[in-house]
């Protein structure tokens, strides 16, 4: 074990977890006035919820002993056996414990991302319960093919840093399901939904970009120079994302916006997080300016495709987790990550084909099961808010609260 190693990953998590906070306030000022406190609660709450479901239920699925490549079994049950000596299967330097609390961050994060797809007309206890069986039976599988020792992906040689699939891919999807299963916001289409506050979505935009450092850093699991190296792509990756994006929205709108800076960022980042421990530094700002682009491009073409993704959750984590994914099999190189892979562009074509079954696999199982789970959980409880209590918004329907005296909130609950 080692002291130094341990404390790294410590910090790490706690970035991680600062995230989730980060995430609701990027969310909340994006959505209006009226629906802020409900926005937020949609994401901080699940602090608390599926901590509970990992330690009980959710590290034994990813990580525990393989059961056909498809998930563990149940022996490590509510965390039974994971401890302070280390596993040499996944961290050898640093206590079990840790680890397992350090990924427990990431089960976090992932269903809140799902949220801003259908923010400002889902009923709190019906998202709780959909949130809970999608952890189970979507993120905690998945997980398991792709990072659990066994895992029939890894066992192909799928790559993924920090989450391009498990993280991004998997609520992209169920973010697509969502939209069409819950459908669009009142009105959507007739007439135009204001961010109510973008000071507030900028500060969690830098919440959550100083929390991708532990993200995708601390994914390297030892304080080395894998996790210099993706520290570094992170960097490259979230920048180049904003710059691209807002050089396309400027030529496209004709105005850069703050909004499009934050988007690009957020873009750039989840595009780097699959290859961030595999790619040089070039290389990360090269995917970062391929995502801002990509996703602006996503981003438009929803209004075509006619879905309501309320906060671009399809366009910016599922297509870049996609992306990245994807271009993780042309330019990751062992020139930096010996136990890595190379690329197409690295003398190894076969493996941009192997990240793109894992893109098909991870996609279309997230896209059916949370699709399922939508509609059993809307015949069973009804997901949507009446028609009165999504005009009054969130914040007094669900919680009773209002985030602002009326004399400041004026046209923001509009």
């Amino acid at each position: 074990m080692q002291a130094g190693d341990t404390a790294f990953i410590l910090v790490s998590a706690a970035l991680v977890l600062l995230m989730t906070p980060g995430l609701a306030l990027f969310y909340g000022g994006m959505v209006r006035g009226k629906n802020v406190l409900g926005t937020i609660m949609q994401s901080f709450f699940l602090i608390a919820l599926i901590s509970m479901e990992w330690v009980a239920l959710g590290y034994s699925m990813s990580f525990g002993p393989d059961v056909a490549g498809l998930t563990g079994n149940l022996s490590w049950v509510w965390v039974a056996g994971v401890g302070a000596a280390p596993n040499a299967d996944y961290a050898a330097t640093i206590p079990h414990s840790v680890f397992m609390i350090y990924q427990c961050m990431f089960a976090v994060i992932t269903p809140a991302l799902i949220t801003g797809a259908f923010a400002e007309r889902v009923r709190f206890a019906p998202f709780l319960v959909f949130s809970l069986l999608w952890a189970v039976l979507v993120y905690n599988p998945v997980c398991h093919w792709v990072w659990g020792v066994g895992g029939w992906l890894k066992l192909l040689g799928v790559v993924d840093f920090a989450g391009g699939l498990v993280v991004h891919l998997t609520c992209g999807a169920a973010a697509l399901a969502a939209v069409f299963v819950i459908g669009p916001r009142r009105d959507y289409g007739k007439r135009q939904f204001f961010p109510h506050n973008l000071p507030m979505t900028l500060l969690g935009t830098g919440l959550l970009w100083f929390g991708w450092f532990g993200f995708n850093g601390g994914s390297a699991l030892a304080a080395d120079g894998v996790a210099a190296t993706a520290f570094v792509a992170t960097h490259m990756g979230g920048m180049a994302g904003m710059a691209m994006w807002i050089i396309v929205e400027w030529w496209h709108r004709g105005k850069p916006t703050t909004l499009g800076a934050a988007s690009g960022a957020v873009a750039g980042l989840a595009t780097i997080t699959p290859a961030a421990g595999f790619v040089t530094a070039p290389s990360a700002m090269a995917i970062g300016l391929i995502a801002g682009a990509a996703c602006y491009l996503g981003v438009m073409y929803k209004a075509r495709l006619g879905y309501d993704d309320s906060l671009d959750v399809v366009g910016i984590h599922g297509l870049g987790g996609l992306v990245g994914t994807l271009l993780a099999g042309l330019l990751a190189t062992k020139a930096v990550n010996p136990n890595g892979v190379d690329g197409l562009f690295y003398g190894n074509p076969a493996q941009f084909g192997i990240q793109a079954l894992g893109v098909l696999a991870v996609g279309a199982y997230a896209l059916v099961v949370s699709w399922v789970l939508l509609k059993a959980v809307n015949a069973a409880m009804g997901l949507r808010l009446s028609p009165e209590a999504e005009n009054t918004g969130l914040d007094q329907s669900e919680h009773t609260e209002t985030a602002y005296s009326d004399s400041l909130d004026a046209g923001a609950r509009m």
